[in-house]
């Protein structure tokens, strides 16, 4: 009777060990997966939005004029360093949040190339009444006028419907800047604030925009070559580039445990670390905030071996081989294969 006893307290120790109830199910999974984007990214959403109202607070109202680069030196150096807080912050959520939230994302990240093509292509005839030119890029291009390289202005130039960027002239435009475009922002992003604590989530559409966005890597890169690069005004491109990995490998990591579940998963999410890693080193390997200057004879289809050995060539190969759709073993590969893994739609370059 004892041997008895002992054996069924064994069974009954093995049944309620750790992993032999079974594998959570996939919409066990899928639960784990949402309540920590939910938990994550509106962690990052909140902090977004604190460091664009710390942005809008530190804007200076001096009395009967505009800014002036000497007098209010201090403000402006506050305010681009909340602006760079604000950039980084919003770029850690980017590849799940525009999906999911497209107009926001337009009206908080849309190069001033895109808000003149909604404009008709028609000059912003307020560049601070938040209105119009709108969002993250439209303060930059004012915050920064007065150090943004002559590359970006004549690029800029030739755009149907430009205006020239400058400091806000007078104590109007000052408070118009403050109270009106960099508050604009704030009032985006706490929308998306407010919409986020009850989102429906899209797994397959969140996970899709990770992958689309380490898909754009190469041409964030690229784009600089031609001055229409992201952060071009703060010259604060690359660091745009670091935050999105970063952000990227944070969500990452909430698929991975249903990832590795599947047949072959262990080996596909190894590959997608180890491409990680490897564009880590291709960003971390390079000083500063800022893309290296390309070459003045810098092509992105048939680039001569000249100019791949320079700074600028040699990321652009890195990021491109790291991130390359049609390469067998690249992030966006393996990806794509970890999607097909979850049931999700596999990324489509171009959609």
């Amino acid at each position: 009777m004892r041997l008895d006893i002992r054996m069924l307290a064994g069974l009954v120790l093995l049944a309620i060990a750790p992993g032999c109830a079974g594998e959570p199910s996939d919409e066990e999974r899928a639960r784990e997966v949402t309540e920590g984007m939910q938990e994550t990214i509106g962690g990052e959403i909140a902090d977004w939005h604190a460091a664009a109202t710390e942005l809008m607070e530190a804007a200076p109202l001096p009395s009967g004029r505009g800014w002036d680069a000497t007098k209010d030196a201090e403000a402006i150096a506050k305010m681009r360093a909340a602006w760079t807080k604000t950039r980084l912050t919003y770029e850690h959520i980017e590849g799940a949040v525009a999906p999911l939230f497209p107009d926001i994302d337009a009206a908080t990240d849309a190069r001033y190339e895109a808000f003149l093509i909604t404009l008709g292509h028609q000059p912003d005839p307020d560049l601070f009444d938040g209105e119009g030119v709108t969002g993250m890029h439209a303060i930059e291009r004012i915050l920064f006028s007065d150090v943004t390289p002559e590359a970006v202005v004549t690029f800029e130039k030739g755009l149907p419907g430009y205006s020239e960027a400058r400091f806000p002239d007078t104590e109007a435009e000052a408070l118009e800047f403050k109270t009106k475009l960099c508050a604009q922002l704030v009032t985006d992003i706490g929308s998306m604030k407010e919409q986020w604590e009850g989102a429906q989530i899209d797994l397959p559409g969140a996970f899709d925009g990770l992958v689309s966005l380490m898909n754009e890597q190469h041409e964030k890169v690229n784009k600089a070559a031609t001055g229409e690069e992201e952060s071009r005004y703060s010259q604060k491109t690359l660091a745009d580039l670091r935050a999105n990995l970063v952000g990227t490998r944070k969500i990452y990591a909430l698929f991975q445990p249903w990832i590795a579940s599947k047949e072959g998963g262990a080996e596909i999410d190894a590959g997608i670390d180890e491409g990680f890693v490897k564009l880590d080193s291709a960003y971390s390997a390079i000083a500063g905030d800022s893309i290296p200057a390309p070459p003045a004879t810098w092509s992105s289809v048939n680039p001569s071996e000249e100019d791949l050995e320079t700074p600028f060539g040699e990321l652009f190969s890195a990021v491109s081989f790291a991130v390359d759709p049609k390469r067998d073993g690249s992030i966006v590969d393996e990806m794509n294969g970890a999607a097909g893994l979850l049931g999700f739609p596999r990324y489509q370059e171009g959609e």
